[in-house]
């Protein structure tokens, strides 16, 4: 008697190769329950009903029985099956290793499915060393993205279309090599929708009504990066080394954000530090030394309190997406532990926009330090955050001093972006050297003081621009320039002050 986990490994391999023979029955309890789920959209029990039909078709062939039996009950089909062969004396065929204790245990002939020594993954035929990605649909051409992160290019591997019954039998052959790769696992399956583990490689598939056919997305790490293939400032690596707890990597979608944070973490691990993972779903490629903890098999409440109890040294957040994440990403950060934390954005200051409206103004900087921009699988840009007291820029008043966090480019230390609160709204107002203040506005203020008062100095200090005349001359500041400096504070919204110097 079939169960269903045989069913997904694919029991008609091992009829066709006389591995097991014999009748061949099938539990009405089982199939009521392939049914249901496959009406509810689960891709494994579309896969175990097809299998059905091969079995059946392979036993007509093979002139063996086929029958289907039993009652249908209202119990797990496992248990279903291991009851009947105990009443009927017959044999119960797994791939399922619980259920072949199980079978021991009551004293129920049982056959493990063992790998076929010849078994080979399909859906390798679709790589060679530069493939990145696949993309299969049923009534489409297979198709492939090959390169490199931010370099790669959007190829068709044949001019066949992939029917349906096809692209079920390659979903199913991914299914039924779970068991036998190392390394692989179902991560998820939901109504419409699967993610697999297999080996390095990544799979989702999607089916009717979830998506318009079925479907599957293959994707494989093109090659494991160290730190130091990035060829980062290094200042850069002082602070990570010293200095940085609270670490965003951002960018978009295939730009290398993940690979980044498997170099980072490796550096981490090799640097003497405990660092564990939290992925949804586990896709990183790691040493034993990191543990990789999923979302997927774990409330958020007992994530945080495994973290907290463990205390590693960093945590990788990979692939931060709602509320939650970003709530567990700031409770660990603020009990002490370092944070890496992956998220997509088109945009450096972006990535900190998606913290704006959860944390408050003040605890951000505490929250976040360092925002890394992944761009075509390198590092394009690199902020850090402070906290200062000030009067924003492009603001006058003296009496708006306000709490301000300072976003600075960390390699040169200009600040591009200030983020305070106005009113009741946090914002984030660009910093533009060319209009508000900087070398440029700086170097135009002197030209036009200095040709009036040669001795005159302007600097930028505090949000507002001062004018240094000294006491002697302050008979040249006439009207005229005077008039001048009146426009261009309200040309460019700044703030010029003048000071009497000795």
């Amino acid at each position: 008697m079939l169960d269903k986990s045989s069913l997904l490994n694919g029991v008609s391999k091992y009829l066709e190769r006389n591995v097991i023979y014999g009748n061949i029955l099938i539990h009405r309890s089982l199939l009521r329950e392939l049914e249901e789920e496959s009406k509810e959209g689960m891709v494994s029990g579309d896969i175990a009903l097809d299998e059905i039909n091969r079995v059946k078709e392979m036993a007509e062939r093979l002139l063996i029985g086929f029958d289907i039996v039993g009652e249908t009950a209202g119990r797990d089909s496992n248990v279903v099956v291991r009851d009947y062969c105990k009443e009927n004396g017959c044999t119960v065929v797994t791939s399922d290793e619980l259920q072949r204790k199980m079978c021991d245990l009551i004293k129920v002939d049982c056959v493990l499915l063992q790998p076929l020594p010849d078994d080979k993954v399909v859906i390798e035929k679709f790589f060679d060393e530069s493939t990145m990605s696949v993309h299969l649909k049923e009534d489409s051409r297979p198709k492939a993205k090959r390169g490199k992160p931010g370099e790669w290019e959007f190829v068709e591997l044949s001019d066949k279309v992939i029917s349906k019954p096809e692209m079920k039998h390659i979903v199913s052959d991914v299914v039924n090599s779970v068991r036998f790769v190392k390394g692989s696992f179902i991560e998820i399956e939901r109504k419409g929708s699967m993610i697999i583990q297999l080996g390095t490689y990544r799979i989702v598939v999607t089916r009717p009504p979830l998506s318009d056919g079925w479907e599957m997305t293959v994707t494989r790490p093109v090659a494991r990066r160290k730190m130091e293939d990035y060829s980062l400032d290094p200042k850069l690596l002082d602070k990570f080394k010293e200095h940085a707890e609270g670490i965003i990597i951002a960018g978009s979608p295939g730009m290398g954000k993940t690979t980044f944070a498997q170099a980072l973490a490796e550096y981490y691990m090799e640097l003497g530090k405990i660092v564990k993972t939290i992925e949804s779903p586990r896709d990183m490629h790691l040493p034993s030394d990191i543990t990789q903890y999923s979302k997927n098999y774990a409330e958020i409440g007992e994530l945080h309190d495994i973290l907290l109890l463990s205390r590693p040294d960093y945590t990788v957040y990979d692939e931060m997406r709602n509320d939650e994440d970003f709530k567990l990403y700031t409770d660990l950060r603020l009990a002490g532990i370092g944070m890496i934390g992956v998220v997509h954005a088109t945009s450096p200051i972006d990535a900190i926009h998606r913290f704006v409206n959860r944390s408050d103004l003040g605890t951000i900087p505490n929250i976040l330090d360092t925002v890394v921009f992944i761009k075509n699988g390198g590092v394009e840009k690199v902020y850090s955050l402070e906290m200062t007291v000030k009067v924003p820029s492009g603001l006058k008043e003296a009496d708006l001093t306000r709490p301000v966090v300072e976003i600075k480019d960390f390699l040169n230390d200009k600040v591009e972006y200030e983020m305070y609160v106005f009113g009741e709204q946090t914002m984030i107002v660009p910093v533009k050297a060319g209009s508000l203040r900087g070398d440029s506005m700086e170097n135009r203020l002197s030209k036009i003081v200095e040709n009036v008062i040669p001795n005159a100095s302007v600097s930028y200090e505090q949000g507002e621009y001062v004018v240094n005349i000294p006491k002697e001359e302050i008979g040249k500041f006439n009207r005229k320039l005077t008039s001048r400096l009146r426009k261009l504070e309200k040309k460019h919204n700044i703030r010029i002050r003048i000071r009497l110097s000795e």
